[in-house]
């Protein structure tokens, strides 16, 4: 399940490079942090995404493809036909 699991979540992330998305990602201690930009690039361990400026202190930041296996990081992509929530589902 592993690399696989993870070369699939990073395949299906490269077809949203550029679209608007919704990161929610959980910091430890019941403290979760929502944050929205754009998804810049992937690489072959993490992905990046930039920011909108006016809400954070950061530009970008990275989270590896593990963080949305675990679902420490929600990833939700905006496309004109609604929300979608990006996931890894177990094929059987």
């Amino acid at each position: 399940m592993g690399k696989n699991a993870l070369s699939e979540i990073k395949r299906t992330l490269d077809g949203y490079i550029g679209q608007r998305i919704r990161l929610k990602a959980n910091s430890g201690r019941r403290k979760t942090i929502e944050r929205t930009g754009i998804l810049e690039e992937t690489y072959p361990s993490v992905f990046i995404v930039k920011l909108d400026e006016d809400q954070h202190a950061f530009k970008r930041v990275s989270y590896s493809y593990a963080d949305i296996l675990t679902e420490t990081v929600e990833l939700t992509v905006f496309q004109e036909s609604g929300p979608v929530q990006v996931k890894y589902v177990k094929k059987q």
